[in-house]
């Protein structure tokens, strides 16, 4: 067997993440009614702009059932996973400036950018840093549905990986 070598899809190590960076991730991800219904039903959130075609048809300004908005912002933070955190990550620390300026529809396409706004290493925890996430989702037309900051907590890159 020869020699080959082997790439395994990982996140960022804390050294790799450069302040004022953006990331896209790709691909977006369209949502479906399943998907809002699901995890509507899921979390226990009754919320009739959610659930209930009737309701919300009659109901201005928007006329249609609602994504749910933390939906939104789990799919906004999952889109981003494979290519700054997989494998990296140690744990989410807080989210803070989470808005929604404008809401999803079924049907409508999230995308996700990402931009680097801080980093250090930890006080208390050697081998690991605090890296600040500014996340942004738009729709399929450019407009921001959802914005969200985030602090992580990610690895050192292991010495055998230097």
């Amino acid at each position: 067997m020869t020699d080959k070598k082997t790439i395994e899809q990982r996140g960022l190590w804390f050294e790799e993440f450069e302040i004022g960076v953006r990331y896209l991730h790709r691909p977006g991800r369209t949502i479906t009614e399943a998907d809002n219904v699901l995890f509507t039903t899921l979390t226990m959130n009754t919320q009739a702009l959610h659930l209930d075609a009737a309701f919300s048809d009659a109901l201005p300004p928007f006329n249609a059932r609602l994504v749910n908005s933390m939906f939104t912002l789990s799919t906004l933070v999952g889109l981003s996973v494979a290519q700054l955190t997989q494998g990296t990550i140690v744990g989410n620390l807080g989210f803070s400036e989470i808005a929604f300026p404008k809401p999803l529809f079924h049907g409508d396409t999230l995308y996700a950018e990402t931009e680097i706004t801080e980093k250090r290493a930890s006080k208390s925890r050697p081998g690991e840093g605090i890296v600040t996430l500014a996340h942004t989702g738009r729709n399929q037309h450019g407009d921001i549905v959802a914005t969200a900051s985030r602090k992580t907590m990610v690895r050192m890159r292991p010495a055998e990986e230097a």
